[in-house]
Protein backbone atom coordinates (compact mmCIF):
# COMPACT_ATOMS: atom_id res chain seq x y z
CA UNK A 1 0.00 0.00 0.00
CA UNK A 2 3.05 2.45 -0.07
CA UNK A 3 3.77 4.45 -3.36
CA UNK A 4 5.78 3.18 -6.29
CA UNK A 5 9.48 3.52 -5.60
CA UNK A 6 12.56 4.76 -8.05
CA UNK A 7 15.94 4.18 -7.01
CA UNK A 8 18.48 6.41 -9.02
CA UNK A 9 21.64 5.10 -7.35
CA UNK A 10 21.27 1.43 -7.09
CA UNK A 11 24.95 0.56 -5.87
CA UNK A 12 27.45 -1.14 -7.80
CA UNK A 13 25.30 -0.38 -10.56
CA UNK A 14 24.71 2.26 -13.45
CA UNK A 15 21.13 1.24 -14.39
CA UNK A 16 17.87 2.78 -11.93
CA UNK A 17 15.54 0.86 -10.52
CA UNK A 18 11.80 0.88 -10.35
CA UNK A 19 9.49 -0.79 -7.71
CA UNK A 20 5.88 -0.99 -6.42
CA UNK A 21 4.67 0.27 -9.59
CA UNK A 22 1.48 -2.26 -8.29
CA UNK A 23 1.32 -1.62 -4.63
CA UNK A 24 -2.14 -1.33 -4.45
CA UNK A 25 -5.17 -1.72 -6.12
CA UNK A 26 -6.02 2.11 -6.84
CA UNK A 27 -2.78 2.33 -8.61
CA UNK A 28 -3.35 -1.21 -10.83
CA UNK A 29 -6.69 0.35 -12.08
CA UNK A 30 -5.17 3.70 -12.78
CA UNK A 31 -2.82 2.42 -15.15
CA UNK A 32 -4.95 0.28 -16.89
CA UNK A 33 -7.86 2.98 -16.16
CA UNK A 34 -8.13 3.70 -20.64
CA UNK A 35 -8.77 0.01 -21.63
CA UNK A 36 -9.39 -2.57 -18.33
CA UNK A 37 -13.66 -2.40 -18.73
CA UNK A 38 -13.00 -2.94 -22.37
CA UNK A 39 -10.57 -6.33 -21.96
CA UNK A 40 -13.68 -6.87 -19.32
CA UNK A 41 -15.96 -6.77 -21.86
CA UNK A 42 -13.73 -9.08 -24.71
CA UNK A 43 -13.89 -11.18 -22.28
CA UNK A 44 -17.39 -11.55 -21.82
CA UNK A 45 -17.70 -12.21 -25.52
CA UNK A 46 -15.78 -15.05 -25.34
CA UNK A 47 -17.55 -16.31 -22.38
CA UNK A 48 -20.89 -15.88 -24.69
CA UNK A 49 -21.53 -16.04 -28.56
CA UNK A 50 -24.25 -14.49 -28.34
CA UNK A 51 -23.48 -11.27 -25.45
CA UNK A 52 -22.98 -9.03 -28.90
CA UNK A 53 -26.13 -9.33 -29.87
CA UNK A 54 -27.74 -9.04 -26.89
CA UNK A 55 -26.36 -6.05 -26.43
CA UNK A 56 -24.52 -4.26 -29.15
CA UNK A 57 -24.58 -1.12 -27.59
CA UNK A 58 -22.15 -2.59 -24.37
CA UNK A 59 -19.76 -4.16 -27.29
CA UNK A 60 -19.59 -1.70 -29.79
CA UNK A 61 -16.11 -0.58 -29.67
CA UNK A 62 -15.38 -4.48 -28.99
CA UNK A 63 -13.93 -5.01 -33.01
CA UNK A 64 -11.18 -2.34 -32.61
CA UNK A 65 -10.07 -3.27 -29.49
CA UNK A 66 -9.43 -6.36 -31.16
CA UNK A 67 -7.72 -5.10 -34.08
CA UNK A 68 -4.77 -3.71 -31.44
CA UNK A 69 -4.31 -7.22 -30.13
CA UNK A 70 -2.26 -8.70 -32.68
CA UNK A 71 1.21 -8.49 -32.12
CA UNK A 72 2.87 -5.73 -35.00
CA UNK A 73 6.14 -6.79 -36.76
CA UNK A 74 9.21 -5.20 -36.89
CA UNK A 75 12.94 -4.67 -37.61
CA UNK A 76 14.11 -2.59 -35.24
CA UNK A 77 13.11 -1.45 -31.49
CA UNK A 78 14.32 1.01 -28.30
CA UNK A 79 15.68 -2.54 -26.55
CA UNK A 80 18.40 -2.90 -29.49
CA UNK A 81 19.84 0.34 -28.75
CA UNK A 82 23.04 -0.76 -26.61
CA UNK A 83 24.61 -3.78 -25.65
CA UNK A 84 25.50 -4.67 -21.50
CA UNK A 85 26.54 -8.37 -20.04
CA UNK A 86 24.32 -9.88 -16.86
CA UNK A 87 27.14 -8.90 -14.25
CA UNK A 88 26.52 -4.70 -14.98
CA UNK A 89 22.47 -5.48 -14.07
CA UNK A 90 21.15 -4.29 -10.36
CA UNK A 91 21.73 -7.52 -8.20
CA UNK A 92 18.91 -7.65 -6.23
CA UNK A 93 19.14 -10.06 -3.64
CA UNK A 94 15.87 -9.62 -1.73
CA UNK A 95 16.39 -12.03 1.38
CA UNK A 96 19.65 -12.66 3.44
CA UNK A 97 19.50 -16.69 2.43
CA UNK A 98 18.78 -16.47 -1.49
CA UNK A 99 20.90 -18.58 -3.33
CA UNK A 100 21.76 -14.94 -5.60
CA UNK A 101 20.59 -12.05 -7.18
CA UNK A 102 16.92 -12.73 -8.90
CA UNK A 103 15.10 -10.77 -11.51
CA UNK A 104 11.76 -10.57 -10.24
CA UNK A 105 9.60 -8.92 -12.54
CA UNK A 106 10.93 -11.21 -15.80
CA UNK A 107 8.92 -11.67 -19.23
CA UNK A 108 10.22 -15.19 -20.74
CA UNK A 109 8.88 -15.76 -24.16
CA UNK A 110 9.21 -18.55 -25.63
CA UNK A 111 7.69 -20.50 -28.93
CA UNK A 112 6.56 -24.26 -29.55
CA UNK A 113 8.41 -26.16 -31.83
CA UNK A 114 5.68 -27.25 -34.03
CA UNK A 115 4.20 -24.65 -34.84
CA UNK A 116 6.52 -21.68 -34.60
CA UNK A 117 5.54 -17.92 -34.45
CA UNK A 118 3.55 -15.51 -32.17
CA UNK A 119 0.26 -17.00 -32.30
CA UNK A 120 1.25 -19.97 -30.18
CA UNK A 121 3.89 -18.21 -28.05
CA UNK A 122 4.23 -18.39 -24.61
CA UNK A 123 4.76 -15.26 -22.30
CA UNK A 124 5.08 -16.32 -18.60
CA UNK A 125 6.77 -14.98 -15.76
CA UNK A 126 9.24 -17.59 -14.37
CA UNK A 127 12.22 -17.11 -11.42
CA UNK A 128 15.38 -16.10 -13.45
CA UNK A 129 18.34 -16.36 -10.97
CA UNK A 130 21.24 -13.84 -12.59
CA UNK A 131 24.04 -15.21 -10.09
CA UNK A 132 25.31 -17.70 -7.15
CA UNK A 133 25.30 -21.23 -7.15
CA UNK A 134 27.77 -22.96 -10.14
CA UNK A 135 26.49 -20.62 -13.07
CA UNK A 136 29.32 -19.49 -15.35
CA UNK A 137 29.65 -15.27 -15.03
CA UNK A 138 27.75 -13.65 -17.43
CA UNK A 139 27.06 -16.42 -19.36
CA UNK A 140 24.90 -18.22 -17.94
CA UNK A 141 21.64 -17.32 -15.87
CA UNK A 142 19.00 -20.20 -13.77
CA UNK A 143 15.37 -20.85 -15.01
CA UNK A 144 12.69 -21.90 -12.67
CA UNK A 145 9.52 -23.50 -14.20
CA UNK A 146 7.61 -26.08 -13.41
CA UNK A 147 7.20 -28.88 -16.45
CA UNK A 148 2.94 -28.48 -16.90
CA UNK A 149 3.56 -24.80 -17.45
CA UNK A 150 3.55 -23.10 -20.73
CA UNK A 151 7.42 -23.06 -21.57
CA UNK A 152 7.27 -26.51 -20.34
CA UNK A 153 5.22 -27.84 -22.74
CA UNK A 154 7.13 -25.81 -25.35
CA UNK A 155 11.12 -26.83 -23.63
CA UNK A 156 9.50 -30.76 -24.51
CA UNK A 157 8.97 -29.81 -27.50
CA UNK A 158 11.87 -29.05 -28.55
CA UNK A 159 13.24 -32.26 -27.16
CA UNK A 160 10.94 -34.66 -28.65
CA UNK A 161 12.41 -32.79 -31.79
CA UNK A 162 15.88 -32.65 -31.20
CA UNK A 163 15.43 -28.71 -31.99
CA UNK A 164 17.39 -25.98 -30.09
CA UNK A 165 15.38 -24.21 -27.41
CA UNK A 166 15.60 -20.55 -27.64
CA UNK A 167 14.48 -18.46 -25.13
CA UNK A 168 14.16 -14.86 -25.13
CA UNK A 169 14.20 -12.89 -21.47
CA UNK A 170 12.43 -9.35 -21.75
CA UNK A 171 12.26 -6.54 -18.37
CA UNK A 172 10.70 -3.89 -18.45
CA UNK A 173 8.23 -1.67 -21.02
CA UNK A 174 4.67 -1.69 -21.40
CA UNK A 175 3.08 -2.90 -17.58
CA UNK A 176 0.54 -4.40 -19.55
CA UNK A 177 2.83 -6.97 -20.76
CA UNK A 178 4.19 -7.54 -16.56
CA UNK A 179 0.68 -8.39 -16.24
CA UNK A 180 -0.20 -10.67 -19.35
CA UNK A 181 2.89 -12.51 -17.93
CA UNK A 182 1.44 -13.61 -15.02
CA UNK A 183 -2.00 -14.35 -16.77
CA UNK A 184 -3.30 -18.25 -16.59
CA UNK A 185 -4.33 -18.57 -20.07
CA UNK A 186 -4.85 -21.25 -22.18
CA UNK A 187 -2.33 -23.00 -23.89
CA UNK A 188 -3.20 -21.97 -27.54
CA UNK A 189 -3.88 -18.17 -26.06
CA UNK A 190 -0.88 -15.97 -27.27
CA UNK A 191 -0.50 -13.52 -24.41
CA UNK A 192 0.52 -11.24 -26.48
CA UNK A 193 -2.77 -10.59 -27.54
CA UNK A 194 -4.11 -9.56 -24.33
CA UNK A 195 -0.37 -7.16 -23.69
CA UNK A 196 -1.93 -5.31 -26.71
CA UNK A 197 -5.82 -4.65 -25.83
CA UNK A 198 -4.46 -3.83 -22.32
CA UNK A 199 -1.57 -1.64 -23.48
CA UNK A 200 -4.42 0.10 -26.30
CA UNK A 201 -1.84 -0.57 -28.85
CA UNK A 202 -0.40 -3.40 -30.97
CA UNK A 203 2.94 -5.09 -29.21
CA UNK A 204 6.21 -4.23 -31.16
CA UNK A 205 8.14 -6.95 -31.82
CA UNK A 206 11.31 -7.35 -33.62
CA UNK A 207 11.74 -10.11 -36.11
CA UNK A 208 15.58 -11.03 -37.16
CA UNK A 209 17.53 -9.92 -34.67
CA UNK A 210 17.41 -13.27 -32.81
CA UNK A 211 16.14 -16.67 -33.42
CA UNK A 212 12.99 -15.31 -31.99
CA UNK A 213 10.96 -12.29 -31.76
CA UNK A 214 11.77 -9.16 -29.15
CA UNK A 215 9.85 -7.11 -27.75
CA UNK A 216 11.05 -4.02 -28.89
CA UNK A 217 9.81 -1.34 -26.40
CA UNK A 218 11.12 -3.57 -23.37
CA UNK A 219 14.04 -2.24 -20.93
CA UNK A 220 16.10 -5.13 -21.38
CA UNK A 221 16.67 -7.96 -23.70
CA UNK A 222 18.17 -11.81 -22.61
CA UNK A 223 18.39 -13.44 -25.73
CA UNK A 224 19.45 -17.18 -25.63
CA UNK A 225 18.91 -21.12 -25.51
CA UNK A 226 18.54 -23.49 -23.11
CA UNK A 227 20.76 -26.47 -23.06
CA UNK A 228 18.71 -29.67 -22.63
CA UNK A 229 21.41 -31.91 -21.12
CA UNK A 230 22.02 -29.70 -18.28
CA UNK A 231 20.95 -28.79 -14.93
CA UNK A 232 22.20 -26.81 -12.50
CA UNK A 233 21.08 -25.87 -8.49
CA UNK A 234 18.61 -22.50 -8.30
CA UNK A 235 17.94 -21.36 -5.26
CA UNK A 236 16.73 -20.86 -2.77
CA UNK A 237 14.62 -18.28 -2.72
CA UNK A 238 12.56 -16.22 -0.24
CA UNK A 239 8.63 -17.10 -2.27
CA UNK A 240 5.23 -15.79 -1.80
CA UNK A 241 4.83 -18.05 1.19
CA UNK A 242 7.05 -16.30 3.53
CA UNK A 243 9.69 -19.00 3.32
CA UNK A 244 12.36 -20.04 1.73
CA UNK A 245 11.81 -22.38 -1.51
CA UNK A 246 15.08 -24.94 -1.46
CA UNK A 247 17.87 -25.59 -4.01
CA UNK A 248 17.29 -27.62 -6.89
CA UNK A 249 18.58 -28.78 -10.03
CA UNK A 250 16.87 -26.79 -13.11
CA UNK A 251 17.43 -25.94 -16.86
CA UNK A 252 20.85 -23.66 -17.59
CA UNK A 253 19.84 -20.44 -19.89
CA UNK A 254 22.63 -19.72 -22.00
CA UNK A 255 23.52 -16.09 -22.87
CA UNK A 256 24.02 -15.16 -25.90
CA UNK A 257 23.50 -11.35 -26.18
CA UNK A 258 22.00 -8.90 -24.00
CA UNK A 259 20.38 -5.78 -25.35
CA UNK A 260 18.61 -2.51 -24.08
CA UNK A 261 17.35 0.55 -24.36
CA UNK A 262 19.80 4.00 -24.03
CA UNK A 263 17.24 5.04 -20.79
CA UNK A 264 16.84 1.66 -19.22
CA UNK A 265 15.12 1.37 -16.29
CA UNK A 266 15.08 -2.26 -13.89
CA UNK A 267 11.92 -2.68 -12.60
CA UNK A 268 11.99 -5.26 -9.89
CA UNK A 269 9.28 -6.55 -7.29
CA UNK A 270 9.84 -7.88 -3.20
CA UNK A 271 8.64 -11.44 -3.47
CA UNK A 272 7.63 -12.75 -0.04
CA UNK A 273 5.12 -12.80 2.89
CA UNK A 274 1.70 -11.45 1.78
CA UNK A 275 0.74 -8.96 1.75
CA UNK A 276 3.59 -7.38 -1.12
CA UNK A 277 2.87 -6.52 -4.32
CA UNK A 278 1.68 -9.76 -6.29
CA UNK A 279 -1.05 -9.68 -4.08
CA UNK A 280 -2.83 -6.95 -5.88
CA UNK A 281 -1.77 -7.92 -9.32
CA UNK A 282 -3.19 -11.09 -8.26
CA UNK A 283 -6.73 -9.30 -7.23
CA UNK A 284 -7.03 -7.45 -10.40
CA UNK A 285 -6.40 -10.39 -12.62
CA UNK A 286 -8.87 -12.77 -10.97
CA UNK A 287 -11.51 -9.72 -10.87
CA UNK A 288 -10.09 -9.23 -14.41
CA UNK A 289 -10.42 -12.90 -15.94
CA UNK A 290 -13.45 -14.89 -13.91
CA UNK A 291 -15.72 -15.02 -15.92
CA UNK A 292 -13.27 -16.97 -18.06
CA UNK A 293 -13.62 -19.96 -15.59
CA UNK A 294 -16.23 -21.36 -16.68
CA UNK A 295 -14.98 -21.86 -20.64
CA UNK A 296 -12.20 -23.73 -18.78
CA UNK A 297 -14.20 -25.78 -16.18
CA UNK A 298 -17.72 -25.51 -17.25
CA UNK A 299 -19.34 -26.88 -14.19
CA UNK A 300 -17.10 -24.07 -12.14
CA UNK A 301 -20.11 -21.03 -12.07
CA UNK A 302 -17.57 -18.82 -9.62
CA UNK A 303 -14.09 -19.72 -8.45
CA UNK A 304 -11.85 -17.01 -6.17
CA UNK A 305 -8.13 -17.35 -5.20
CA UNK A 306 -6.89 -15.95 -1.71
CA UNK A 307 -3.87 -13.53 -1.63
CA UNK A 308 -3.91 -13.92 1.69
CA UNK A 309 -2.39 -17.76 1.08
CA UNK A 310 -0.14 -16.76 -1.78
CA UNK A 311 -3.14 -17.65 -4.47
CA UNK A 312 -2.12 -21.38 -4.17
CA UNK A 313 -3.58 -22.30 -1.25
CA UNK A 314 -6.68 -21.43 -0.61
CA UNK A 315 -10.12 -21.47 -2.85
CA UNK A 316 -13.71 -20.61 -2.86
CA UNK A 317 -15.65 -22.30 -5.19
CA UNK A 318 -19.45 -22.37 -6.58
CA UNK A 319 -20.08 -25.58 -8.26
CA UNK A 320 -22.79 -27.52 -10.06
CA UNK A 321 -23.89 -30.46 -8.33
CA UNK A 322 -26.02 -32.42 -11.09
CA UNK A 323 -24.71 -35.83 -10.20
CA UNK A 324 -23.20 -37.67 -6.82
CA UNK A 325 -19.57 -35.94 -6.29
CA UNK A 326 -19.38 -34.12 -9.33
CA UNK A 327 -18.37 -31.12 -6.73
CA UNK A 328 -15.23 -33.33 -5.90
CA UNK A 329 -14.59 -34.23 -9.69
CA UNK A 330 -14.40 -29.97 -9.62
CA UNK A 331 -12.25 -29.63 -6.91
CA UNK A 332 -9.77 -32.33 -8.65
CA UNK A 333 -9.95 -29.91 -11.65
CA UNK A 334 -9.28 -27.06 -9.89
CA UNK A 335 -6.32 -28.53 -7.79
CA UNK A 336 -4.77 -29.97 -11.31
Amino acid sequence: DGPAVLFENVRGCSFPMVSNLFGNLPRAHFIFRDTLEWVRRLVELKTDSNAFWKKPLRYWKAPWIATRMRPRRCRSGPVLACQTTVDQLPQLRSWPDDGGAFITLPQVYTEHADEPGMQRSNLGMYRIQLSGGEYAANEEIGLHYQLHRGIGVHHAAAIRNQSPFHVNVFVGGSPAMNLAAVMPLPENLSELLFAGALGNRRTRMVVGASPLPIYAEADFCITGQVDPDRMLPEGPFGDHYGYYSLCHDYPVFEVRRLARRRDAIFPATVVGKPRQEDFFIGDLLQDLLSPLFPLVMPAVTALWSYGETGYHSLSAAVVKQRYAREAMASAFRILG
